[in-house]
């Protein structure tokens, strides 16, 4: 939304989970070292204490389900020493592939929040929307699109430098 003004406000459903996503693209800062997409992950409890994190990890482990939702699943389960997630949110930088809507869907995740549009292989709405299909057990609620030009640009400087590697 852009007032009279110029200035440009944040709807207020978003501001409640940009700060969350600023630790998410933290983590997403760690993946290049190691050759990864720069995605990240957090995942709050109830209270909005972060029990989860992570981000992409497949490169540096060899391992293709080493998403970053899928690391930080793993860790919120173990903190929570069960596989639920009820209640909790799951922000990522990245709208979820297909791998990682299942798996938001399988752990019971109340709420996902996600930053930049995956087009070409984006699972909640840009290719597919998995965690919006009734035939499932279970639907998170989605919010798009929070700190999206800021998650947009971290990936856009990450590709166009491999491309300039050639």
């Amino acid at each position: 939304m852009t007032p009279r003004s110029g200035r440009r406000t944040v709807h207020p459903v978003h501001a409640r989970y940009a700060d969350a996503m600023r630790l998410a693209l933290d983590e997403a800062r760690l993946a290049p070292a190691t050759g990864d997409v720069p995605v990240g992950c957090v995942i709050l409890d109830p209270t909005g204490a972060v029990i989860g994190r992570g981000h992409n990890e497949r490169e540096e482990f060899g391992d293709p389900t080493a998403h970053a939702e899928m690391v930080a699943i793993r860790q919120a389960a173990a903190a929570r020493g069960e596989w639920r997630l009820s209640g909790c949110t799951l922000v990522v930088t990245l709208e979820p592939c297909t791998m990682c809507a299942g798996a938001i869907v399988q752990a019971r995740v109340d709420r996902l929040v996600y930053g930049a549009v995956d087009e070409k292989a984006g699972a909640v709405g840009s290719l597919w929307d998995v965690v919006r299909d009734r035939r499932l057990n279970h639907r998170p609620e989605v919010i798009g699109g929070v700190l999206a030009e800021e998650c947009g640009a971290l990936l856009s400087t990450f590709f166009a430098s491999h491309r300039d590697l050639g």
